[in-house]
């Protein structure tokens, strides 16, 4: 299934503070975001952001029943679930399906026609697509709002902020507190980390020799939040790295992997090139608690050692403590590169990163436990996916919410009160990204990652909070989200916000 995918949106470029988006008028139109997709059919290919749902086979549950529901209601009788996103409806062929899932049944549709019917219980959100200018207004208040986002958090900063998802009843995020969890969206099963290691050491050892640096680093997606080339830039004064794509390119890939798009998915000849490294590079785009990609994971499955920066709870995931290099251990890339190059000269030290190949040194029960508890498969047709998962979450949630407050309304002393349930920071919560190497105050004025990313997180903070003065005086345009902000940003200027 086909994700659409967009670019960021436009920034104020070379103005401090929050007040400059409004006073330029640095509108987040969707004309001006539709001009900045992506144009480069070269740039489609192995090294641009992926989302773990591009590899994911999806079905349609319609003739399942969990064998819990006992849900006997005709079709006109259930909860309706409207996905918003255009690109992103889990069923096939039609447009509406109903759900039979564990407990309870819903009606699952992409037609919008049905955004203020009153069984239309809640809407799901894709939260990469999602935009505080074209939200659905008004919110009325018997509907909830879940958000589906795997991706990484620069795709939409809004989410990162307490204002923004708390706009959330249900989430489905990477992060291990989030309503229905995706944290290991990218690790199919512990059986993909103790694959035997596909080069041996004894052949990286040869190739080595023949002149194959002990570091490789693959990426044409460059400016991106977390600043990794800065970093990178700093570590190759200090070891020798190999780089291919666009990202500090010195490299040239072999002539029958310029296709890049063969590293998308784990084409045999792309792996069994980037195997031959020792050690490869694996800093995510976004810095955010959980959020790890196959930048990670795929390392460890060829049996190699992932040199990373990305989730700062990493460890929490790992096979056991001794099977990553974690950047952030280091005091500098200089000291950093000291010891990959220890490693590189001492086999011994090397394997012990490797042990993990042996099931009997996977020890990280948190790992195991999570694996063998989540209900949906990666690209395993016994189980759900997530996405069909997180939609029979949320069904069973709005049956449950909705026969509480029947009861509530028949009974009002007998029954509690239904409490709403609300999304917080802890389901996202990215912080504010940092250059990659060296303080923020040595960053000159001019630098093109200073002029997007502080200023894109503080502006999505505008947005949320906009999108939330909307609501909450019932506006039902939402382009008047612009005029919101101005009035945020004059109040919060007078001190009254």
């Amino acid at each position: 299934m086909a994700v659409k995918r967009r670019l960021l949106p436009c920034v104020c470029l070379g103005l401090l503070g929050v007040l400059c988006w409004v006073l330029v008028s640095c509108a987040f139109s969707p004309e001006t975001e539709h001009q900045m997709e992506f144009m480069d059919a070269s740039d489609l290919g192995a090294f641009q952001p992926q989302s773990a749902l591009s590899d994911m086979e999806f079905s349609s549950f319609s003739s399942y029943r969990g064998p819990g529901n006992k849900d006997q209601r005709s079709n006109k009788e259930l909860p309706i679930l409207l996905w918003w996103s255009a690109g992103l409806f889990p069923h096939f062929p039609g447009d509406t399906e109903r759900i039979d899932c564990a407990t309870s049944s819903c009606m699952a549709t992409s037609n919008r026609k049905v955004q203020h019917h009153k069984r239309t219980a809640s809407i799901i959100f894709y939260g990469t697509d999602f935009r505080a200018y074209e939200a659905p207004l008004p919110r009325p208040p018997h509907q909830t709002w879940a958000l589906f986002h795997e991706e990484s958090p620069m795709n939409n900063y809004v989410l990162s902020h307490a204002p923004g998802i708390r706009l959330f009843n249900y989430t489905a995020t990477f992060s291990r507190v989030s309503d229905y969890p995706l944290t290991l969206q990218w690790l199919p099963s512990l059986g993909y980390l103790l694959q035997p290691v596909a080069v041996p050491l004894r052949e990286k050892n040869l190739w080595r020799a023949r002149g194959l640096a002990p570091v490789l680093y693959m990426q044409s997606h460059c400016d991106v939040p977390s600043d990794r080339d800065r970093y990178i830039r700093e570590l190759m004064k200090y070891i020798e790295v190999d780089s291919y794509g666009k990202c500090l390119n010195n490299k040239v890939l072999p002539a029958d992997l310029e296709d890049t798009a063969t590293a998308t998915g784990e084409e045999s000849h792309f792996m069994s090139f980037v195997s031959r490294y020792k050690f490869h590079l694996a800093l995510e785009n976004g810095l955010c608690p959980d959020y790890m990609t196959e930048k990670l994971w795929r390392p460890l499955h060829q049996g190699c050692v992932p040199v990373y920066r990305g989730s700062p709870s990493v460890a929490d995931w790992m096979p056991n403590d001794h099977a990553v290099v974690l950047v952030d251990d280091f005091s500098s890339p200089e000291d950093l590169a000291r010891f990959l190059r220890h490693l590189d000269q001492n086999d011994e030290a090397y394997a012990r990163y490797l042990e993990f190949k042996d099931p009997a040194r996977v020890t990280n029960a948190r790992l195991l436990e999570r694996l063998e508890a989540r209900e949906w498969g990666v690209n395993d047709m016994s189980k759900p996916n997530y996405l069909n998962g997180f939609e029979c979450y949320v069904c069973g949630r709005e049956n449950a919410r909705l026969a509480a407050e029947r009861a509530y309304h028949r009974a009002p002393r007998q029954a509690p009160t239904p409490l709403p349930k609300m999304a917080n920071n802890s389901h996202m919560g990215c912080p504010l990204p940092r250059p990659g190497y060296g303080d923020i105050k040595d960053v000159p004025p001019n630098d093109g990652w200073l002029q997007i990313w502080p200023l894109d997180y503080w502006q999505s903070l505008d947005q949320a909070e906009g999108l939330e003065s909307l609501i909450r005086h019932n506006e039902s345009d939402p382009s008047l989200l612009w005029q919101h902000i101005q009035n945020i940003a004059v109040r919060r200027a007078r001190g009254k916000h």
